[in-house]
């Protein structure tokens, strides 16, 4: 990780905006503030930093809608923050691309964790083999981040992908928890079981032809299993 990692933060109160520069900065990494999604959007086009970590409740333009926007340009991590716990908010930010999700307040510590977690994850990323995934029904491009179950192509997040091509990668092999969470969330999050509960959920609507699942299943306590052939072991 570059001490020279570029931090966008946006929020429309001063001083969570003044705090986390500050924070940040003493940190090594260079940081610019936006009060609003707008002027946010355009520091993330013209700017291009290493992450984003955004307020979700804002005039004119929300962090989700600041989120899908740059989800259309960018596979930038974001981190939203909202003193919102309700699930509901969760998985519609997670939903809409965002990588993580911290609730305010919050412990400064735990924020610099996940902005270390996330940039490592972004290095290793670009280190990974880029080999296609070509298995059962799954077609997996990470450098394209193309997938297409049984010929038809399928739109997923950033972490949907990240959690999708890690298990394509371990195929008919359970996966604990705490695997899934720390090869895709980074090991400050293997206390944080419900991340990967509701992107398994996420993934599933988009990936499974039905109700019950064909390809990501269960292991009771334990973790999940993912069949590319859907078969049954």
């Amino acid at each position: 990780m570059s001490e020279r990692s570029r931090i966008l933060v946006v929020d429309d109160e001063t001083q969570i905006t003044r705090v986390l520069k500050t924070t940040l900065t003493s940190q090594g990494y260079e940081v610019r503030t936006a009060s609003d999604g707008a002027s946010a959007l355009d520091a993330a086009m013209d700017w291009l930093p290493d992450l984003i970590i955004t307020d979700l409740s804002m005039p004119a333009m929300t962090g989700i809608e600041l989120t899908r926007a740059v989800r259309e340009r960018s596979q930038v991590p974001i981190i939203v923050l909202s003193v919102r716990e309700e699930e509901k908010n969760k998985i519609e930010a997670l939903d809409a691309g965002a990588d993580d999700y911290v609730t305010k307040p919050f412990s400064v510590n735990e924020l610099l964790a996940r902005v270390r977690a996330n940039l490592r994850r972004v290095a290793a990323t670009a280190e990974t083999v880029t080999t296609p995934v070509e298995d059962g029904d799954f077609y997996i491009n990470p450098e394209s981040r193309q997938v297409k179950v049984s010929s038809k192509e399928v739109h997923l997040t950033p972490k949907e992908f990240d959690l999708l091509m890690f298990m394509a990668r371990h195929p008919n092999k359970v996966l604990t928890h705490r695997i899934l969470l720390n090869a895709v969330w980074g090991g400050e999050s293997v206390q944080q079981p419900e991340y990967l509960r509701v992107f398994i959920n996420q993934l599933r609507k988009k990936i499974e032809p039905a109700e019950t699942p064909r390809y990501i299943l269960t292991e009771p306590w334990v973790g999940y299993r993912f069949q590319p052939a859907g078969k049954s072991l």
